[in-house]
């Protein structure tokens, strides 16, 4: 079967895929939103269920990735998003499971570095590393009044590892686009991932520490999704010809 015929046949899979995680998105961000405006009447259960179900759908995104950049990358990656599944179960239980949560997140976050450092040296263009990291300085800096003695370390600890994942993205991203690497677009879309994952947290740690932001349910969501998207649609190989004959 050629190429051609097989990207003819994906792509139908991939609309509908693309479709039901826009609905499971939408209905974790509606549920949160009408269970924060009028509570006691149920709608949680719409959070609970589309919060998990929409990130196991990227997850899929992902591991149905084909070809992907390389085995490695896909399989970190996929690891990545795994932890991202259980930080938002933790995250929605009853209970203040925050550090556990944050801890599955950080968890994430250390295996999508180790994707983007399969073709790129870490931190290989220094400027954009330090950068990000300054982004998460001058949060960690406003925000440190707020934050409760007992979560600075592991909030530090998060702060950096999230910014290094950042950083390393965009290092990536530029460093392929440099060298005429075929793979750029796909080092783009982990960028932008990548930096909309780190809005995302900016925007909740800003929503627990400071004081309610208006309607953060849509704003914070809407950005993981976002990102975890574009994260997963990262592992696909673009430019593989197309008019090539392959095995079925």
């Amino acid at each position: 079967m050629s190429v051609l015929a097989l990207h003819a046949t994906a792509e139908p899979y991939r609309r509908a895929l693309a479709l039901a995680t826009l609905a499971a998105a939408g209905a974790a961000i509606a549920g949160a939103l009408l269970a924060a405006s009028q509570p006691g009447l149920g709608w949680q259960w719409l959070h609970w269920l589309g919060k998990p179900l929409a990130t196991a759908l990227i997850f899929v995104l992902a591991w149905r990735g084909w070809p992907a950049q390389s085995p490695r990358y896909r399989r970190w990656i996929l690891a990545g998003i795994a932890c991202s599944l259980v930080g938002d179960v933790l995250l929605m239980l009853p209970g203040d499971l925050f550090v556990p949560g944050l801890l599955a997140f950080l968890c994430g976050h250390l295996c999508f570095i180790a994707a983007l450092i399969d073709d790129c040296r870490f931190a290989a263009r220094p400027w954009l590393l330090l950068a990000t990291l300054a982004f998460g300085v001058v949060n960690l800096h406003l925000l440190w009044g707020w934050i409760a003695a007992p979560l600075r370390v592991p909030v530090i600890v998060y702060v950096v590892v999230l910014t290094s994942m950042g950083g390393q993205a965009l290092v990536r991203a530029r460093a392929l686009a440099q060298r005429g690497d075929a793979q750029a677009p796909a080092a783009r879309l982990a960028a932008l991932g990548a930096l909309m994952f780190m809005l995302s947290d900016c925007l909740l740690a800003w929503n627990r520490f400071h004081g309610p932001i208006p309607l953060a349910s849509l704003w914070v969501l809407s950005a993981y999704y976002l990102a975890l998207w574009w994260i997963a649609r990262s592992v696909r190989r673009v430019g593989t010809m197309i008019g090539a004959d392959t095995a079925t």
